[in-house]
């Protein structure tokens, strides 16, 4: 049985307890990212979406905007919430979002782990593999005419 998954668009400071416990655990815990890497002072410029399942926050991620370009970064998903659909729930939440302001380029840096994900959301893999927080990362972005 599927449960229904909400997604909310909102700012840091209205869900940051939510925000800040779902990336400790995911991005600190899991991952071994540094802190200080992870709340790198950028959230309250950002929108960030936070999604729900049984009323339970599982999952977040932010959008920062550059002129005509949005950023999609900290995509998290708590690890016993995973393949359950919630972050492709969080990503197709956040481009509709984007397509409603007319952003003409949206871009993201993925975990190479997580490539294959963002490519069945509509993005393609652009430039060169780099490394994020010790982790190996490629750039996407998303081609708003694909059928994904």
């Amino acid at each position: 049985m599927n449960l229904p998954i909400k997604i909310e668009l909102c700012s840091f400071s209205a869900k940051e307890q939510q925000i800040r416990a779902i990336r400790t655990q995911v991005f600190h815990q899991e991952q071994d990212i540094d802190p200080a890497l992870d709340f790198d002072g950028l959230d309250e410029e950002a929108t960030h979406v936070v999604a729900y399942l049984q009323n339970q926050p599982v999952g977040t991620a932010r959008v920062r905007h550059f002129d005509q370009t949005a950023k999609i970064e900290r995509v998290a998903v708590l690890f016993s919430q995973r393949n359950q659909g919630i972050g492709s729930a969080m990503l197709l939440e956040i481009l509709a979002y984007l397509k409603q302001r007319v952003t003409s380029n949206i871009i993201l840096n993925a975990q190479c782990s997580s490539e294959p994900f963002y490519l069945q959301l509509g993005f393609i893999a652009h430039g060169s593999i780099f490394q994020e927080a010790g982790i190996n990362h490629i750039q996407m972005r998303y081609v708003a005419d694909s059928n994904a």
